[in-house]
């Protein structure tokens, strides 16, 4: 059994899909306004890597995200820039893929805009308007926040708080639009000439931004869908309010599972622009050589728990991955002098350390803990590698199994040199050949320069055996 700690409980529950073998999972994307910054990457990565342990246990997973692409904070930088919402949106959309393709992230089944939902988000707020829920005020369509019983369940605040917080947010002139303070925009009066809106019946508007997400998860998933991600952050008021216009709307519940991805620390220190410790992941990706590393460190940490982005957990990161890559290429190194056969001591092992990892993974994606399997299996593959004699069967099951664990943190090609720079590679080639010629003065100095670029090189009975110093 797989359990899942949701966020509306409070509590570890067992996992039960509504459809068998099959998840509908909606999980919330970025406003494209900016590069992403590394908080954003690690949802993605968080919920990527939750989605791929489902798909390794045999589950299809329905996986659709969204870009927010009409906001106020779009329609301020298209000011700035002098260009089109559209274009702030395309750019910086077309910058998140470019930015998560490095880290392996998988595409989501359906990646879906605001801007291409507009229709169905009138025809909703039509809905909300008719169920007496939603009221509109000078162009302004609200929803009645307390008529919706149990209303802020999700974040877990009593009202008092939320009507607080909600203040917090308001100017004067939307206070005296609205009934009440607690009341949340679904559809946004947009007089302004220039600036992007769509017509409706309450004219020129468009979206409040929760409304998107709503319509995106029923119109490509259900009125039910078995779980709903993103960042802690987006408890409240963003999904808090998710909840109660979807079910208003439909009357049924909208969410089974509620998962929430822990914050991103810099330095110990929260990530904000007033500290001046704001890291965006296309700078990031620029300042390190291996995505990889990012990757590792940002999907290796459990996902509720919070994450402490400095140099020296970046170094710590890329010396691990580098250990598992060491030990991958160690078990290659010997597979072509593997006698046939297995060791039956090795394939159990295998077995237990398997099972350690999915126990692990079933505990709320218990991340850290399935490494800890995994590099039980390194630590018996860098051991196996030393001896005599090795089985073939039992080399291709560590490769096989490490391989397969390891991607479920969306890390393959442990067997690549695409991790080496062009030099290193070339000089490894040439040295391989230089000791094929018996050139044993030109492999020293090779060896020596290898040393230079970071590469230490042992020669073994079985060959040239490199390593990253």
């Amino acid at each position: 059994m797989i359990y899942v700690y949701n966020t509306l409980s409070l509590k570890k529950e067992v996992f039960k899909p509504i459809t068998t073998g099959k998840i509908n999972m909606y999980v919330c994307g970025p406003t494209v306004y900016n590069y992403i910054h590394i908080g954003n990457a690690r949802s993605a990565i968080a919920f990527d890597t939750v989605r791929r342990y489902f798909e390794y246990r045999g589950y299809e997973v329905n996986y659709v995200s969204n870009f927010t692409d009409v906001d106020d904070k779009i329609i301020n930088r298209a000011q700035k820039e002098g260009i089109s919402e559209l274009a702030v949106a395309n750019k910086y959309a077309e910058a998140f893929h470019e930015d998560t393709l490095p880290l392996n992230i998988k595409p989501a089944t359906i990646r879906s805009r605001a801007t291409e939902v507009i229709p169905d988000i009138i025809d909703f707020v039509k809905d909300l308007i008719g169920k007496g829920y939603a009221y509109e005020s000078e162009g302004d369509v609200y929803f009645r926040a307390k008529k919706f019983k149990g209303y802020g369940i999700l974040a877990h605040q009593d009202l008092a708080e939320m009507e607080a917080n909600a203040a917090g947010r308001l100017n004067d002139d939307e206070t005296v639009r609205k009934e009440d303070p607690v009341d949340f925009a679904v559809w946004k009066n947009e007089p302004r000439e220039g600036v992007i809106s769509w017509e409706s019946p309450w004219g020129k508007g468009r979206p409040g931004w929760h409304i998107e997400c709503s319509v995106m998860a029923q119109k490509y998933l259900s009125n039910t869908i078995d779980i709903h991600g993103g960042g802690i952050d987006l408890a409240f008021p963003h999904h808090t309010n998710e909840i109660a216009q979807s079910e208003a709307r439909t009357g049924q519940k909208f969410v089974n599972y509620w998962m929430h991805n822990g914050f991103v620390n810099v330095n110990n220190e929260k990530m904000s622009k007033s500290l001046g410790n704001f890291t965006t992941l296309h700078d990031l990706l620029s300042t390190y050589d291996d995505p990889m590393v990012i990757r590792y460190l940002l999907s290796t940490t459990q996902y509720r728990r919070p994450i402490n982005y400095e140099n020296n957990t970046v170094e710590q990161a890329r010396l691990e991955l580098e250990r598992i890559r060491t030990a991958y290429r160690n078990l290659l190194f010997r597979l072509d002098s593997s006698e046939l056969g297995s060791d039956g001591k090795v394939e159990v092992i295998i077995e237990e350390q398997t099972k350690a990892f999915e126990q692990a993974m079933n505990d709320d994606f218990n991340t850290p803990n399935a490494l800890a399997a995994i590099f039980e299996l390194v630590s018996l593959a860098n051991t196996y590698t030393k001896s005599n004699v090795v089985k073939r069967n039992s080399i291709q099951e560590l490769l096989e199994t490490i391989s397969k664990l390891m991607s479920v943190f969306g890390i393959d090609g442990l067997d690549s040199h695409a991790d080496l720079t062009t030099e290193q590679r070339e000089l490894l080639d040439m040295r391989v050949k230089a000791r094929q010629s018996h050139d044993f003065t030109k492999s020293d100095l090779l060896r020596n320069r290898l040393k230079e670029v970071g590469i230490l090189v042992e020669d073994t009975p079985q060959g040239q055996r490199w390593y990253k110093a």
